[in-house]
This record gives structure tokens, C-alpha cells and sequence, in this order.
């Protein structure tokens, strides 16, 4: 009882809170499930660490999209709360272990394009500060790839800039904080694309691209045909993904990368899963890459989380993000804070000097 009562809470702050005033269908779902004993003995089949709101609302969405749960299908589609509520605990009841599998098996995903908007400018001025004419995407935590189609969408920002391809499918907006514009040059020709991830989704399968689907909520229309956009565009050139540990992993990927043109290897708030040492030999193995060719990285991460990156003096989990840019050229390390941004892209702050060339080179130790 005492575990029901707390899985009981977590459910109803799920939906009171974090639910609350961004979609009202999850909202009464989750209210409604942490208040059925029933329900609640049904989600204390799935193994703990996957017994949280955002996975298992994902598991019944799967099962919705998928066809295999259609009254609640049809509850979603006409934005009915109560009849959600009750179409939810009867699937979650009489299809318990269809529930179970699928949240074993799956992981939730963060769908959010708003980062294109922060890489597209930083990508660019790697590029500009390294002298590349061409540039080969890495993409460490890559899901299903979607940051590795940047150079193929358009972005517009809330000072009247743009960048990007005014006439792609997909097309992303940012707001801008303070008076400082992005750089707006062109991103150079991209000549390869290569995600790293510990279980990478593959947007030509159907299966994988529907729970991506799922993993949004469904009264959230306007989002899930924005993701549609998104995962067609990648798969007209789908990237190639590589399954791994993403330390371990990104010498390979490098190399994957033509001589010719420059890695720029991104982040963005990847590193926050991995401990201390991981971030450290993370920067080593970019490093040690660098003995050949130039690198270059472009992060988005909490303050403090990416190692070598300059943090302005902000304070830990201040509830921004640090925009950050290194350029490892023969072991020397050129590094430096080029903005700020929050809701993962959704604001943005430019902070550089446009005419900067790079930040003091420094040794990565």
C-alpha cells in the first residue's frame, strides 16, 4: 500500500504539474490512473525504473497509434479527457503486458526541434573559425538523427533573421533574448552524417518513427506534424547510425568523416547522462582526434556540464543552457561560451563577438 500510495503521488503530481497547462488530455490521465488501485497494480508490473508517467503514457499512445487500442484512439482524437481517462485504465488493465513490453523495450524520447535552431549559427561559426569549406555531422545521443538534417531546414528567429532553406517542410522559430543577432551566414556543403547513440531509432522504420510519435503528447497537434516533416525530410538521406558508448565510439565516427572536410562533433544536453570521467575522456578522445586534423565540437548543456566550455559565472542549474564552442586544431584547444539559451532553443541568446576568431588556445588536461 505504501508503494501504491507514493506511485499514487508521482502520478498526480505528473499531472497537476508537469501536465498541467501544456496538455489538459495528460492531465486527466495521469490524475485518473494515480487515483485507480487498480491501474496503479498494473503499473507496478513494469519494472521500476520504467514505472514513470512519461513512459507509460507513451506505451498506451503507442498502442493507440498502432491501432491495437482504439477507444482510446478515438478519445485522443476528439481531445476528450474523462473519456481518455477511462479508455486509458481499461487498455492499461487488459493490456497489461502489452504495456509491460513495450516500456521495457522502449525509451522515451525528447522530440524538441528547437535545437536546429541554436546548432545551425554554431555550426557555422566552427566552420568559419576553422577555415572549412565543407563539414562532416556527428551527432552524440542522436536518437533518431533529426539534429543532422540542420543544414535542411529553415529557421526563422524572433529579430526577423533567418537562416537555413526557406522553402524546407521542416521549419523551426526561436525567439531571441537581448539585442545581439546570430551570425547568418550560410552553413558550408555537409558531406557526411553520423549518430551515435546506445539504442539509435531508425526513421525508415515504421515501428521506431511511431514511438517517436508517442513519446508526444497527443494534443499536441501541431508538434507531432512537425516531428511527421522532420522524420520525412531524414529519411530522404537517412544518417548513418552507429550503436554504442558515445566515448568509445566517436574515433570511428571521425574517421568517418572525409579529410577534406572539418568533424564538427554535437551535444546537445547528451553529456548531462554521463558521470564526470565520461565527459573528461569524452574531451580526451576529441583531442586525441585532433592529432591529425582539426576538430571541432558545438555544445548545448547545463551550466558547468561540458567540460572546457566557459560558463559566463553562471550558477549551476540556473534553468538555462550554455552554448558552447571548441576548436581542437594539433592538441591545441580553443574553447569558448558563445551564448546562452533555454527551453531547449526555443530562446536563444547570441553572445560572441562576430569577429572573434576563438578564444585563447588552451591544453586539455
Amino acid at each position: 500500500m505504501g508503494r501504491a500510495r507514493t506511485l499514487a503521488q508521482v502520478y498526480r503530481r505528473f499531472g497537476e504539474v508537469d501536465a498541467a497547462g501544456t496538455s489538459p488530455l495528460y492531465e486527466r490521465v495521469a490524475v485518473a490512473l494515480g487515483e485507480s488501485d487498480e491501474a496503479l497494480r498494473a503499473i507496478e508490473t513494469v519494472p521500476a525504473r520504467k514505472r514513470h508517467p512519461t513512459v507509460v503514457l507513451a506505451a498506451l499512445h503507442d498502442l493507440a497509434l498502432a491501432g491495437r487500442a482504439p477507444a482510446l484512439a478515438a478519445a485522443y482524437g476528439a481531445a476528450d479527457g474523462d473519456a481518455a481517462a477511462a479508455a486509458a485504465i481499461d487498455t492499461l488493465l487488459s493490456m497489461t503486458d502489452s504495456v509491460v513490453a513495450i516500456a521495457v523495450r522502449r525509451r522515451t524520447r525528447a522530440n524538441e526541434t528547437g535545437r536546429g535552431a541554436v546548432l545551425y549559427p554554431a555550426i557555422t561559426e566552427a566552420a568559419r573559425r576553422a577555415g572549412a569549406t565543407a563539414v562532416g555531422l556527428i551527432d552524440v545521443g542522436c536518437s533518431a538523427g533529426l539534429n543532422l538534417t540542420v543544414d535542411r531546414v529553415g529557421i526563422t528567429y524572433g529579430n526577423g533573421q533567418s537562416l537555413g532553406d526557406p522553402s524546407s517542410a521542416v521549419q523551426l522559430s526561436s525567439s531571441i533574448v537581448g539585442d545581439r543577432p546570430v551570425p547568418t551566414r550560410a552553413m558550408p556543403e555537409v558531406v557526411a552524417r553520423v549518430g551515435i547513440d546506445l539504442d539509435p531509432v531508425d526513421v525508415t522504420d515504421a515501428d521506431d518513427a511511431r514511438w517517436l510519435r508517442a513519446c508526444l503528447r497527443p494534443d499536441q497537434p501541431e508538434r507531432a506534424a512537425r516531428l511527421d516533416a522532420e522524420l520525412a525530410l531524414a529519411a530522404t538521406a537517412p544518417p548513418l547510425l552507429l550503436q554504442g558508448d558515445a566515448v568509445e565510439m566517436l574515433p570511428d565516427a571521425i574517421a568517418r568523416v572525409p579529410a577534406d572536410a572539418l568533424p564538427v562533433v554535437t551535444t546537445t544536453w547528451a553529456l548531462s547522462h554521463l558521470p564526470l570521467e565520461s565527459r573528461l575522456r569524452f574531451l580526451h578522445r576529441l583531442d586525441e582526434a585532433a592529432t591529425g586534423r582539426t576538430v571541432a565540437w558545438v555544445s548545448a548543456e547545463g551550466v558547468g556540464v561540458a567540460p572546457s566550455i566557459p560558463t559566463f559565472g553562471d550558477r549551476r542549474a540556473s534553468g538555462h543552457s550554455i552554448i558552447g564552442l571548441a576548436v581542437f586544431d594539433r592538441s591545441a584547444l580553443r574553447a569558448e561560451a558563445v551564448g546562452r539559451c533555454w527551453s531547449r532553443g526555443n530562446l536563444l541568446a547570441w553572445l560572441a563577438d562576430p569577429d572573434s576568431a576563438a578564444a585563447a588556445p588552451s591544453s586539455v588536461s
